[in-house]
């Protein structure tokens, strides 16, 4: 019964680590860029657009060019967001010897 208790005392401690990593996830906020800065998109840990911001210059481009700036940018915002995710969760796992656990985003 001593090992289950340890089991059990291990997964409460986790659960525990692992809703601080949600909190402090959410709190995460990130800044994507594209054309040479002219496209800013920010976006918060739950991967939510914050803000954007257009150079006023780039607003004399044709659309299209102006649409892939800004899908750039989102996903440039995208892959950092992902990155910090994976840091946070990483935290939190590796103490119970799960490093490599990766959030899926």
């Amino acid at each position: 019964m001593t090992d289950f208790s340890k089991i059990l005392e291990k997964a409460k401690e986790l659960e525990k680590k692992m809703k601080e990593s949600q909190e402090a996830i959410k709190k995460i906020e990130v800044i994507g860029t594209s054309g040479g800065n002219l496209v800013e998109v920010k976006l918060n840990g739950e991967g939510e657009m914050i803000s954007i911001e257009i150079s006023g210059q780039l607003l004399k481009e044709e659309k299209n060019i102006i649409e892939d700036l800004i899908k750039a940018a989102y996903n440039n915002a995208k892959s950092s967001l992902k990155s910090k995710t994976n840091e946070e969760i990483s935290k939190s796992a590796g103490i119970f010897g799960a490093s490599g656990f990766k959030w899926p985003l």
